[in-house]
Protein backbone atom coordinates (compact mmCIF):
# COMPACT_ATOMS: atom_id res chain seq x y z
CA UNK A 1 0.00 0.00 0.00
CA UNK A 2 1.44 3.49 -0.90
CA UNK A 3 2.09 5.60 1.99
CA UNK A 4 -0.14 8.41 2.32
CA UNK A 5 2.04 11.73 1.97
CA UNK A 6 1.20 14.74 4.59
CA UNK A 7 3.43 17.01 5.78
CA UNK A 8 5.02 16.30 8.80
CA UNK A 9 4.40 17.66 12.46
CA UNK A 10 1.43 18.59 10.97
CA UNK A 11 -1.46 17.13 13.28
CA UNK A 12 -3.76 20.08 14.31
CA UNK A 13 -6.95 21.18 12.02
CA UNK A 14 -6.23 23.86 9.65
CA UNK A 15 -8.58 25.66 7.09
CA UNK A 16 -6.10 24.32 4.35
CA UNK A 17 -7.03 20.84 5.89
CA UNK A 18 -10.22 20.99 6.32
CA UNK A 19 -12.15 19.85 3.10
CA UNK A 20 -9.77 17.13 3.10
CA UNK A 21 -10.78 15.59 6.44
CA UNK A 22 -14.41 16.94 5.88
CA UNK A 23 -14.55 14.98 2.71
CA UNK A 24 -12.59 11.29 4.62
CA UNK A 25 -15.49 12.18 7.82
CA UNK A 26 -17.84 11.38 5.92
CA UNK A 27 -16.29 8.05 4.35
CA UNK A 28 -15.46 7.00 7.64
CA UNK A 29 -19.00 7.74 8.38
CA UNK A 30 -20.31 5.00 5.55
CA UNK A 31 -17.88 2.53 6.65
CA UNK A 32 -18.64 3.00 11.19
CA UNK A 33 -22.83 2.74 10.88
CA UNK A 34 -23.21 -0.84 9.90
CA UNK A 35 -20.43 -2.19 11.79
CA UNK A 36 -21.09 -0.01 14.81
CA UNK A 37 -24.41 -1.73 14.84
CA UNK A 38 -23.42 -4.94 13.33
CA UNK A 39 -20.36 -5.54 16.13
CA UNK A 40 -22.90 -4.63 18.83
CA UNK A 41 -25.59 -7.52 17.67
CA UNK A 42 -22.72 -9.59 17.37
CA UNK A 43 -21.80 -8.76 21.38
CA UNK A 44 -25.19 -9.83 22.19
CA UNK A 45 -26.00 -6.38 22.89
CA UNK A 46 -28.72 -4.13 21.33
CA UNK A 47 -27.73 -2.28 18.44
CA UNK A 48 -27.65 1.23 19.86
CA UNK A 49 -24.62 0.14 22.21
CA UNK A 50 -22.85 0.16 19.65
CA UNK A 51 -23.30 3.47 18.25
CA UNK A 52 -22.82 5.36 21.39
CA UNK A 53 -19.64 3.48 21.36
CA UNK A 54 -18.83 4.99 17.52
CA UNK A 55 -19.93 8.55 18.60
CA UNK A 56 -17.48 8.82 21.66
CA UNK A 57 -14.69 7.13 19.85
CA UNK A 58 -15.13 9.54 17.24
CA UNK A 59 -15.76 12.75 19.10
CA UNK A 60 -13.92 12.18 22.23
CA UNK A 61 -11.34 9.59 21.86
CA UNK A 62 -10.54 11.22 18.51
CA UNK A 63 -9.70 15.26 20.20
CA UNK A 64 -7.89 13.24 22.71
CA UNK A 65 -5.53 10.76 20.30
CA UNK A 66 -2.02 9.95 20.51
CA UNK A 67 -2.54 8.47 16.42
CA UNK A 68 -4.67 11.33 14.77
CA UNK A 69 -5.77 9.47 11.97
CA UNK A 70 -6.79 6.31 13.61
CA UNK A 71 -10.74 6.01 13.95
CA UNK A 72 -12.01 4.52 17.43
CA UNK A 73 -14.76 2.48 17.93
CA UNK A 74 -16.65 -1.16 18.96
CA UNK A 75 -14.51 -3.57 17.41
CA UNK A 76 -15.18 -6.90 15.87
CA UNK A 77 -12.34 -8.29 17.83
CA UNK A 78 -13.74 -7.70 21.13
CA UNK A 79 -16.96 -9.06 19.85
CA UNK A 80 -16.68 -12.60 21.11
CA UNK A 81 -15.47 -11.47 24.39
CA UNK A 82 -18.21 -9.22 24.99
CA UNK A 83 -20.82 -11.95 23.72
CA UNK A 84 -19.70 -14.27 26.09
CA UNK A 85 -19.24 -11.77 29.50
CA UNK A 86 -22.61 -11.04 28.80
CA UNK A 87 -24.32 -14.07 28.00
CA UNK A 88 -22.73 -15.58 31.95
CA UNK A 89 -22.69 -12.17 33.69
CA UNK A 90 -25.43 -10.18 32.54
CA UNK A 91 -25.70 -6.60 30.37
CA UNK A 92 -26.30 -5.02 33.48
CA UNK A 93 -22.03 -5.94 34.26
CA UNK A 94 -20.84 -4.39 31.26
CA UNK A 95 -21.13 -0.65 32.81
CA UNK A 96 -18.44 -1.78 35.47
CA UNK A 97 -16.24 -4.08 33.81
CA UNK A 98 -15.65 -0.94 30.99
CA UNK A 99 -15.20 1.64 34.10
CA UNK A 100 -12.43 -0.48 35.83
CA UNK A 101 -10.94 -1.43 32.57
CA UNK A 102 -10.71 1.90 31.36
CA UNK A 103 -9.48 3.08 34.45
CA UNK A 104 -6.38 0.34 34.14
CA UNK A 105 -6.04 1.88 30.31
CA UNK A 106 -5.48 5.27 31.50
CA UNK A 107 -3.04 4.13 34.34
CA UNK A 108 -1.20 2.15 32.16
CA UNK A 109 -1.15 5.09 29.71
CA UNK A 110 0.30 7.49 32.79
CA UNK A 111 3.33 4.84 33.66
CA UNK A 112 4.56 4.48 30.00
CA UNK A 113 3.69 0.92 28.94
CA UNK A 114 2.48 2.20 25.63
CA UNK A 115 5.39 0.53 24.48
CA UNK A 116 5.31 -2.80 25.81
CA UNK A 117 1.49 -3.74 23.88
CA UNK A 118 3.94 -3.55 20.44
CA UNK A 119 6.46 -6.16 22.19
CA UNK A 120 3.39 -8.88 21.65
CA UNK A 121 4.74 -11.10 18.88
CA UNK A 122 2.80 -10.66 15.50
CA UNK A 123 1.94 -14.20 15.03
CA UNK A 124 -0.26 -14.11 18.37
CA UNK A 125 -1.85 -10.80 17.43
CA UNK A 126 -2.35 -12.28 13.31
CA UNK A 127 -3.89 -15.56 15.03
CA UNK A 128 -6.22 -13.79 17.33
CA UNK A 129 -7.51 -11.82 14.75
CA UNK A 130 -7.94 -15.09 12.54
CA UNK A 131 -9.59 -16.69 15.59
CA UNK A 132 -11.82 -14.04 15.86
CA UNK A 133 -12.93 -14.39 12.66
CA UNK A 134 -13.64 -17.67 12.47
CA UNK A 135 -15.85 -17.47 15.32
CA UNK A 136 -17.57 -14.25 13.61
CA UNK A 137 -18.85 -16.55 10.91
CA UNK A 138 -19.46 -19.16 12.52
CA UNK A 139 -21.75 -17.34 15.10
CA UNK A 140 -23.13 -14.61 12.43
CA UNK A 141 -24.21 -17.53 10.11
CA UNK A 142 -27.02 -18.55 12.31
CA UNK A 143 -27.62 -14.60 12.10
CA UNK A 144 -28.33 -14.90 8.25
CA UNK A 145 -31.24 -17.31 9.03
CA UNK A 146 -32.72 -14.81 11.49
CA UNK A 147 -31.59 -17.26 14.02
CA UNK A 148 -29.52 -16.57 17.26
CA UNK A 149 -26.08 -17.93 17.60
CA UNK A 150 -25.24 -20.90 20.01
CA UNK A 151 -23.29 -20.41 22.96
CA UNK A 152 -19.93 -21.40 21.34
CA UNK A 153 -17.97 -21.32 18.36
CA UNK A 154 -17.67 -24.86 17.88
CA UNK A 155 -21.14 -25.47 18.66
CA UNK A 156 -21.91 -22.77 15.69
CA UNK A 157 -19.72 -24.41 14.13
CA UNK A 158 -21.24 -27.87 14.28
CA UNK A 159 -24.67 -26.51 13.76
CA UNK A 160 -24.12 -25.17 10.57
CA UNK A 161 -24.66 -27.92 8.09
CA UNK A 162 -28.13 -29.30 9.78
CA UNK A 163 -29.15 -25.25 9.20
CA UNK A 164 -28.53 -25.36 5.55
CA UNK A 165 -30.08 -28.90 5.61
CA UNK A 166 -33.24 -27.24 7.43
CA UNK A 167 -33.73 -25.06 4.97
CA UNK A 168 -37.52 -25.99 3.02
CA UNK A 169 -36.73 -28.11 -0.25
CA UNK A 170 -39.61 -27.12 -1.83
CA UNK A 171 -40.78 -24.29 -3.56
CA UNK A 172 -42.38 -22.57 -0.17
CA UNK A 173 -40.62 -19.36 1.25
CA UNK A 174 -40.28 -19.03 5.41
CA UNK A 175 -39.06 -16.09 6.81
CA UNK A 176 -35.98 -18.25 7.24
CA UNK A 177 -35.55 -18.70 3.50
CA UNK A 178 -36.43 -15.38 3.01
CA UNK A 179 -33.37 -13.45 5.39
CA UNK A 180 -30.92 -16.02 4.17
CA UNK A 181 -31.76 -14.49 0.64
CA UNK A 182 -31.69 -11.37 1.86
CA UNK A 183 -28.16 -12.13 3.49
CA UNK A 184 -26.66 -13.21 0.22
CA UNK A 185 -28.32 -10.29 -1.44
CA UNK A 186 -25.88 -8.05 0.72
CA UNK A 187 -22.96 -10.54 0.67
CA UNK A 188 -23.04 -10.63 -3.15
CA UNK A 189 -23.67 -6.69 -3.10
CA UNK A 190 -20.70 -5.88 -1.19
CA UNK A 191 -18.45 -8.58 -3.24
CA UNK A 192 -19.49 -6.70 -6.43
CA UNK A 193 -19.09 -3.54 -5.57
CA UNK A 194 -15.81 -4.06 -4.13
CA UNK A 195 -14.53 -5.87 -7.74
CA UNK A 196 -16.15 -3.85 -9.73
CA UNK A 197 -17.06 -0.14 -8.44
CA UNK A 198 -16.49 2.44 -10.57
CA UNK A 199 -13.38 5.09 -10.29
CA UNK A 200 -15.50 8.16 -9.50
CA UNK A 201 -17.21 6.16 -6.47
CA UNK A 202 -14.21 4.31 -4.88
CA UNK A 203 -14.51 5.39 -1.70
CA UNK A 204 -18.26 4.30 -1.15
CA UNK A 205 -17.61 1.53 1.54
CA UNK A 206 -18.70 -2.18 -0.40
CA UNK A 207 -20.59 -2.80 3.44
CA UNK A 208 -22.92 0.08 3.03
CA UNK A 209 -23.38 -0.84 -0.65
CA UNK A 210 -24.72 -4.22 0.37
CA UNK A 211 -26.91 -3.21 3.59
CA UNK A 212 -28.71 -0.77 1.18
CA UNK A 213 -29.31 -3.25 -1.62
CA UNK A 214 -30.33 -5.95 1.26
CA UNK A 215 -32.79 -3.19 2.69
CA UNK A 216 -33.99 -1.97 -0.54
CA UNK A 217 -35.20 -5.42 -1.42
CA UNK A 218 -36.93 -6.31 2.10
CA UNK A 219 -38.81 -2.95 1.97
CA UNK A 220 -39.44 -3.07 -1.95
CA UNK A 221 -41.31 -6.83 -1.01
CA UNK A 222 -42.36 -6.26 2.52
CA UNK A 223 -40.38 -9.39 3.26
CA UNK A 224 -41.26 -10.36 6.79
CA UNK A 225 -37.74 -10.90 8.19
CA UNK A 226 -36.38 -9.49 11.10
CA UNK A 227 -35.05 -5.56 11.07
CA UNK A 228 -32.46 -3.44 13.27
CA UNK A 229 -34.71 -2.51 16.54
CA UNK A 230 -32.69 1.20 17.87
CA UNK A 231 -34.93 3.55 19.95
CA UNK A 232 -36.58 7.03 18.92
CA UNK A 233 -34.31 8.74 21.27
CA UNK A 234 -30.39 7.48 21.67
CA UNK A 235 -30.51 8.95 24.92
CA UNK A 236 -32.68 6.51 26.45
CA UNK A 237 -30.28 4.13 25.25
CA UNK A 238 -27.76 5.29 27.89
CA UNK A 239 -27.85 2.68 31.21
CA UNK A 240 -25.03 3.79 33.51
CA UNK A 241 -24.13 1.51 36.24
CA UNK A 242 -25.20 0.46 39.62
CA UNK A 243 -23.56 -1.01 42.53
CA UNK A 244 -20.43 -0.47 41.28
CA UNK A 245 -18.14 -1.27 44.27
CA UNK A 246 -20.37 -4.24 44.99
CA UNK A 247 -19.83 -5.15 41.11
CA UNK A 248 -16.16 -4.82 41.47
CA UNK A 249 -16.15 -7.64 44.62
CA UNK A 250 -17.37 -10.16 42.00
CA UNK A 251 -13.63 -11.54 40.77
CA UNK A 252 -15.19 -12.77 37.55
CA UNK A 253 -15.86 -8.87 36.93
CA UNK A 254 -12.16 -7.96 37.67
CA UNK A 255 -10.52 -10.76 35.77
CA UNK A 256 -13.21 -9.96 32.83
CA UNK A 257 -12.22 -6.30 33.32
CA UNK A 258 -8.72 -7.16 33.15
CA UNK A 259 -9.22 -8.84 29.77
CA UNK A 260 -10.93 -6.05 28.19
CA UNK A 261 -8.29 -3.65 29.20
CA UNK A 262 -5.23 -6.14 28.32
CA UNK A 263 -6.65 -7.16 24.78
CA UNK A 264 -8.25 -3.88 23.84
CA UNK A 265 -4.50 -2.14 24.38
CA UNK A 266 -3.53 -4.35 22.50
CA UNK A 267 -5.92 -4.25 19.62
CA UNK A 268 -5.70 -0.30 19.41
CA UNK A 269 -1.97 0.23 19.58
CA UNK A 270 -0.96 -2.55 16.97
CA UNK A 271 -3.57 -1.03 14.92
CA UNK A 272 -1.85 2.69 15.68
CA UNK A 273 1.27 0.99 14.17
CA UNK A 274 -0.59 -0.23 10.83
CA UNK A 275 -1.69 3.00 10.08
CA UNK A 276 1.82 4.86 10.87
CA UNK A 277 2.47 2.13 8.35
CA UNK A 278 0.16 4.08 5.76
CA UNK A 279 0.69 7.89 5.70
CA UNK A 280 4.49 9.71 6.76
CA UNK A 281 2.61 12.56 8.54
CA UNK A 282 2.87 12.85 12.82
CA UNK A 283 4.00 9.12 14.45
CA UNK A 284 1.66 8.09 17.04
CA UNK A 285 2.62 8.71 20.73
CA UNK A 286 1.25 5.35 22.14
CA UNK A 287 0.85 6.08 25.60
CA UNK A 288 -0.83 9.14 24.89
CA UNK A 289 -2.93 6.97 22.81
CA UNK A 290 -3.79 4.80 25.44
CA UNK A 291 -4.79 7.37 27.50
CA UNK A 292 -7.21 8.41 25.36
CA UNK A 293 -8.26 4.62 25.15
CA UNK A 294 -8.94 4.67 28.75
CA UNK A 295 -10.84 7.96 28.40
CA UNK A 296 -12.86 6.39 26.08
CA UNK A 297 -13.44 3.30 27.85
CA UNK A 298 -14.32 4.74 30.96
CA UNK A 299 -17.57 6.97 29.07
CA UNK A 300 -18.78 3.96 27.24
CA UNK A 301 -18.90 2.16 30.63
CA UNK A 302 -20.69 5.48 32.39
CA UNK A 303 -23.21 4.99 29.72
CA UNK A 304 -23.66 1.33 29.49
CA UNK A 305 -22.19 1.01 25.86
CA UNK A 306 -19.67 -1.79 23.96
CA UNK A 307 -16.05 -1.51 24.29
CA UNK A 308 -13.92 0.28 22.29
CA UNK A 309 -10.38 -0.31 20.43
CA UNK A 310 -8.47 1.47 17.57
CA UNK A 311 -9.90 -0.28 14.66
CA UNK A 312 -7.96 -0.51 10.89
CA UNK A 313 -10.92 -1.46 8.72
CA UNK A 314 -12.16 2.40 9.66
CA UNK A 315 -9.02 3.69 10.28
CA UNK A 316 -7.17 2.44 6.76
CA UNK A 317 -10.42 3.95 5.37
CA UNK A 318 -9.79 7.38 6.97
CA UNK A 319 -6.24 7.38 5.33
CA UNK A 320 -7.28 6.35 2.15
CA UNK A 321 -9.73 8.90 1.93
CA UNK A 322 -7.30 11.95 2.07
CA UNK A 323 -7.60 12.60 6.03
CA UNK A 324 -4.64 15.28 6.81
CA UNK A 325 -5.55 15.50 10.72
CA UNK A 326 -7.79 14.38 13.66
CA UNK A 327 -11.17 16.53 12.45
CA UNK A 328 -11.74 13.64 10.08
CA UNK A 329 -11.96 11.40 13.01
CA UNK A 330 -13.92 14.07 15.61
CA UNK A 331 -16.61 14.56 12.55
CA UNK A 332 -17.36 10.95 11.91
CA UNK A 333 -18.80 10.49 15.32
CA UNK A 334 -20.38 13.68 14.97
CA UNK A 335 -21.92 12.49 11.35
CA UNK A 336 -23.43 9.36 13.81
CA UNK A 337 -24.99 11.25 16.36
CA UNK A 338 -26.61 13.50 14.01
CA UNK A 339 -28.09 10.48 11.75
CA UNK A 340 -29.29 8.82 15.08
CA UNK A 341 -30.80 11.47 16.29
CA UNK A 342 -32.44 12.73 13.40
CA UNK A 343 -33.16 9.36 10.90
CA UNK A 344 -33.64 6.78 13.21
CA UNK A 345 -36.50 5.32 11.25
CA UNK A 346 -33.89 4.56 8.63
CA UNK A 347 -31.77 2.49 10.78
CA UNK A 348 -34.93 0.03 11.82
CA UNK A 349 -35.92 -0.60 7.96
CA UNK A 350 -32.72 -3.01 8.19
CA UNK A 351 -32.87 -6.71 7.95
CA UNK A 352 -30.71 -7.95 10.95
CA UNK A 353 -29.54 -10.56 8.27
CA UNK A 354 -28.03 -7.55 5.71
CA UNK A 355 -25.74 -6.61 9.08
CA UNK A 356 -24.89 -10.08 9.65
CA UNK A 357 -23.85 -11.02 6.26
CA UNK A 358 -21.49 -7.67 6.34
CA UNK A 359 -19.83 -9.65 9.21
CA UNK A 360 -19.65 -12.80 7.80
CA UNK A 361 -17.82 -10.83 5.10
CA UNK A 362 -15.74 -9.27 8.01
CA UNK A 363 -14.79 -12.18 9.78
CA UNK A 364 -13.79 -13.84 6.58
CA UNK A 365 -11.17 -11.42 6.26
CA UNK A 366 -9.72 -11.52 9.45
CA UNK A 367 -8.86 -15.04 8.36
CA UNK A 368 -5.86 -14.11 6.70
CA UNK A 369 -4.13 -16.73 5.47
CA UNK A 370 -1.29 -14.40 3.96
CA UNK A 371 -0.10 -13.65 7.61
CA UNK A 372 0.91 -17.03 8.45
CA UNK A 373 2.65 -17.64 5.14
CA UNK A 374 4.95 -14.07 5.50
CA UNK A 375 5.51 -15.71 9.07
CA UNK A 376 7.04 -19.24 7.93
CA UNK A 377 8.77 -17.83 4.74
CA UNK A 378 10.35 -14.69 6.75
CA UNK A 379 10.58 -16.34 10.35
CA UNK A 380 10.43 -20.38 9.94
CA UNK A 381 8.08 -22.89 11.14
CA UNK A 382 7.92 -21.68 15.26
CA UNK A 383 5.98 -18.21 14.35
CA UNK A 384 3.60 -19.97 12.02
CA UNK A 385 2.78 -22.90 14.71
CA UNK A 386 2.22 -19.61 17.45
CA UNK A 387 -0.21 -18.11 14.61
CA UNK A 388 -2.11 -22.27 14.40
CA UNK A 389 -1.87 -22.68 17.89
CA UNK A 390 -3.75 -19.06 18.65
CA UNK A 391 -6.00 -19.54 15.95
CA UNK A 392 -7.64 -23.35 17.21
CA UNK A 393 -7.15 -22.04 20.70
CA UNK A 394 -9.43 -19.15 20.49
CA UNK A 395 -11.81 -20.83 18.63
CA UNK A 396 -11.90 -23.92 20.66
CA UNK A 397 -11.66 -22.57 24.50
CA UNK A 398 -11.91 -18.89 24.66
CA UNK A 399 -9.99 -15.66 23.42
CA UNK A 400 -8.11 -14.20 26.84
CA UNK A 401 -7.01 -18.31 26.72
CA UNK A 402 -5.61 -18.35 22.88
CA UNK A 403 -3.73 -15.57 23.28
CA UNK A 404 -1.81 -16.38 26.74
CA UNK A 405 -0.96 -19.81 24.52
CA UNK A 406 0.44 -17.86 21.71
CA UNK A 407 2.42 -15.81 23.97
CA UNK A 408 3.98 -18.79 26.48
CA UNK A 409 4.86 -20.54 22.95
CA UNK A 410 6.27 -16.88 21.59
CA UNK A 411 9.13 -17.55 24.73
CA UNK A 412 10.56 -20.92 23.11
CA UNK A 413 11.67 -18.22 21.00
CA UNK A 414 14.17 -17.09 23.49
CA UNK A 415 15.05 -20.08 25.52
CA UNK A 416 17.98 -20.93 23.05
CA UNK A 417 19.95 -17.40 25.17
CA UNK A 418 18.66 -17.19 28.57
CA UNK A 419 21.82 -16.72 30.23
CA UNK A 420 22.24 -13.76 27.61
CA UNK A 421 19.38 -11.64 26.84
CA UNK A 422 20.57 -8.11 27.60
CA UNK A 423 20.91 -6.10 24.20
CA UNK A 424 23.36 -3.67 24.81
CA UNK A 425 22.43 -0.43 22.36
CA UNK A 426 25.43 1.81 21.07
CA UNK A 427 24.80 5.42 19.47
CA UNK A 428 27.60 7.62 17.63
CA UNK A 429 27.82 10.73 15.18
CA UNK A 430 30.26 10.34 12.91
CA UNK A 431 29.86 13.71 10.90
CA UNK A 432 26.80 13.93 9.12
CA UNK A 433 25.91 9.98 10.17
CA UNK A 434 24.13 8.86 12.49
CA UNK A 435 25.65 4.80 13.44
CA UNK A 436 23.66 2.85 15.86
CA UNK A 437 24.93 -0.78 16.99
CA UNK A 438 23.58 -3.25 18.01
CA UNK A 439 25.28 -6.59 20.42
CA UNK A 440 23.36 -9.42 22.22
CA UNK A 441 20.05 -10.57 21.47
CA UNK A 442 16.97 -8.39 20.47
CA UNK A 443 14.06 -10.18 21.46
CA UNK A 444 10.51 -8.64 22.72
CA UNK A 445 12.06 -8.39 25.92
CA UNK A 446 13.99 -5.22 24.72
CA UNK A 447 11.65 -4.16 21.84
CA UNK A 448 10.63 -1.15 23.84
CA UNK A 449 14.51 0.14 23.90
CA UNK A 450 15.06 -0.79 20.29
CA UNK A 451 11.81 0.83 19.02
CA UNK A 452 12.77 4.23 21.17
CA UNK A 453 16.11 4.42 19.56
CA UNK A 454 14.87 3.55 16.35
CA UNK A 455 12.18 5.82 16.26
CA UNK A 456 14.18 9.02 18.02
CA UNK A 457 17.26 8.88 14.65
CA UNK A 458 17.53 11.36 13.20
CA UNK A 459 15.21 11.82 10.24
CA UNK A 460 17.67 13.72 7.62
CA UNK A 461 20.92 12.06 8.15
CA UNK A 462 21.95 9.06 7.28
CA UNK A 463 21.74 6.29 9.68
CA UNK A 464 23.93 2.85 9.68
CA UNK A 465 23.31 0.12 11.59
CA UNK A 466 25.47 -2.57 12.73
CA UNK A 467 24.35 -5.79 13.68
CA UNK A 468 27.54 -7.58 13.27
CA UNK A 469 27.78 -8.44 16.72
CA UNK A 470 24.02 -9.56 16.97
CA UNK A 471 23.42 -13.01 18.21
CA UNK A 472 19.62 -13.21 17.71
CA UNK A 473 16.89 -11.54 16.96
CA UNK A 474 13.09 -13.00 17.51
CA UNK A 475 10.31 -12.66 14.62
CA UNK A 476 8.71 -10.20 16.87
CA UNK A 477 11.81 -7.36 17.00
CA UNK A 478 12.63 -8.51 13.07
CA UNK A 479 9.50 -7.53 11.88
CA UNK A 480 9.43 -4.13 13.58
CA UNK A 481 12.90 -3.63 12.56
CA UNK A 482 11.64 -4.16 8.89
CA UNK A 483 8.61 -1.91 9.40
CA UNK A 484 10.73 1.02 10.21
CA UNK A 485 13.08 0.12 7.45
CA UNK A 486 10.40 0.35 5.11
CA UNK A 487 8.96 3.15 6.49
CA UNK A 488 12.17 5.26 6.81
CA UNK A 489 13.04 4.11 3.22
CA UNK A 490 9.69 4.60 1.78
CA UNK A 491 10.21 8.25 3.07
CA UNK A 492 13.45 8.79 1.00
CA UNK A 493 15.45 8.43 4.36
CA UNK A 494 19.16 7.04 3.89
CA UNK A 495 19.67 3.64 5.89
CA UNK A 496 22.14 1.12 5.63
CA UNK A 497 22.82 -2.10 7.64
CA UNK A 498 26.12 -3.51 8.37
CA UNK A 499 27.72 -6.60 8.72
CA UNK A 500 24.19 -8.71 8.58
CA UNK A 501 24.10 -12.29 7.78
CA UNK A 502 22.11 -15.36 6.71
CA UNK A 503 21.29 -15.61 9.98
CA UNK A 504 19.13 -12.13 10.23
CA UNK A 505 17.53 -12.67 6.81
CA UNK A 506 14.48 -10.05 8.07
CA UNK A 507 16.79 -7.03 8.67
CA UNK A 508 18.34 -7.23 5.06
CA UNK A 509 14.62 -7.22 3.23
Amino acid sequence: MTAAILTPGVSRPTLASAPRDFAASVVVFLVAMPLCMGIAIASGVPPEKGLITGIIGGIVVGALAGSPLQVSGPAAGLAVIVFEMVRDLGLSALGPILILAGAIQLIAGAMKLGGWFRAISPAVVHGMLAGIGVLIVVGQFHVLFDQKPLPSGLANLFAMPGRLVGLSPDSSLGATELAFGIGLTTIAGMLLWDKFKPQPLKLLPGALTGVLLGTLVAFAFGLPVARVDVPENIVSAIAPPADLLGSWANPAILVAAVAIAFIASAETLLSAAAVDKMHNGVRTDYNKELRAQGVGNLLCGAAGALPMTGVIVRSSANVQAGAATRLSTILHGTWILGFVALLPWILREIPMASLAAVLVVTGWRLVHVGHVRNLLQSYGVLPALIWGATLVTVVAVDLLTGVLVGIALSMLEVVPYLRRLKLRVEQAHDGEAHAIRLRGVASFLTLPKLSAVLEDSPPSKPVEIDVSELEAIDHTSAEMVRDWLRRRKGAGAPVSIKGADPRLPALTA
